[in-house]
């Protein structure tokens, strides 16, 4: 059955317009009880109070369907920027707009270059200094500076001999023709000349192997004749690596044949070394 109260109630407001006090008078009902039996039933338009930032908020909606930020909102209707974004967040830049998209873009590397120009100035200028003192630490190198260098750089890059699989020659891959450089200087410092070893690049498949083969072989100063065919990486697809493109020239190979005791030297100058540094030495240590 319907309640004939209730009735009467929503009545009041829908036929004679009246306000939630007016209708508490008339029926004598407390003003939750009167708010709940309304429920769904929309106020009278003479009970809306006008808002005076009605007209400010459709100024900032327009604003915005027009491809505006909140920061330039703000300022053309001068409310907050916090109001504003509260205003539209329900209204977003046209996704198809490259010109809001660009002028958005060129904002905020604007701001970030203002914000943090000074910090990189001042890093820029502490790197510099660092470099120069650390140029000036180097100093002359002689062969024995070479020839610790080198050593250093095989045991850290170069494949050893183990207990489970016996291979006393020099074998070596990297992909900074620096460190390349250094190594192939130290070759030189014992007496193995560029000609003598073998060189391979290794490089992922969608690269140009040839035009790699080439670099290096000009970076180097690598006879070109010493280089044997490409060993080829299998292309992931969903790959997530960086070093593509035409600064990509895969990592160098380097064989050097017939370097049993070579390898036997540069165990002898690392085993010292570790002793040195307080360490066991190679003997002590599982290779």
């Amino acid at each position: 059955m319907t309640d004939p109260l209730a009735a009467e109630v929503r009545r009041l407001r829908a036929v004679e317009q009246l306000s939630v006090r007016e209708i508490r008078a008339r029926t004598g009902l407390g003003r939750d009880r009167v708010y709940e039996l309304l429920r769904g039933v929309p106020p009278p338009a003479w009970t809306r109070r006008p808002n005076a930032k009605d007209q400010l908020r459709a100024r900032a909606i327009e604003l915005r369907a027009s491809g505006c930020s909140l920061s330039e909102i703000a300022a053309r209707t001068g409310i907050a920027k916090s109001t504003a974004s509260q205003w539209v967040r329900d209204v977003p830049l046209a996704a198809g707009d490259d010109a809001v998209r660009a002028r958005r873009k060129s904002h905020a590397k604007s701001m970030s270059e203002a914000r943090w120009a000074a910090h990189r100035a001042a890093r820029d200028a502490a790197r510099a200094d660092q470099h120069t003192a650390a140029v000036a630490a180097v100093g002359r190198i002689d062969d024995r500076d070479i020839l610790l260098l080198g050593a250093a750089i095989y045991w850290c890059e170069g494949t050893k001999s183990k207990p489970w699989r016996r291979d006393d020659h020099l074998q070596l891959i990297n992909s900074d023709p620096g460190l390349l450089a250094v190594f192939l200087l130290f070759l030189s410092t014992c007496g193995v000349d560029r000609s003598v070893p073998t060189y391979r690049v290794s490089i992922h498949e969608t690269a140009d192997a040839d035009a790699a083969t080439g670099w290096w072989a000009a970076r180097l100063a690598l006879p070109i004749d010493r280089f044997r065919r490409p060993t080829l990486k299998t292309h992931k697809p969903g790959t997530p690596r960086q070093n593509t493109g035409a600064d990509y020239h895969g990592c160098l190979v380097i064989n050097v044949p017939r370097s049993r005791e070579l390898y036997w030297r540069i165990e002898g100058m690392i085993s010292e070394l570790f002793r040195k540094s307080g360490g066991a030495g190679l003997e002590n240590v599982d290779r």
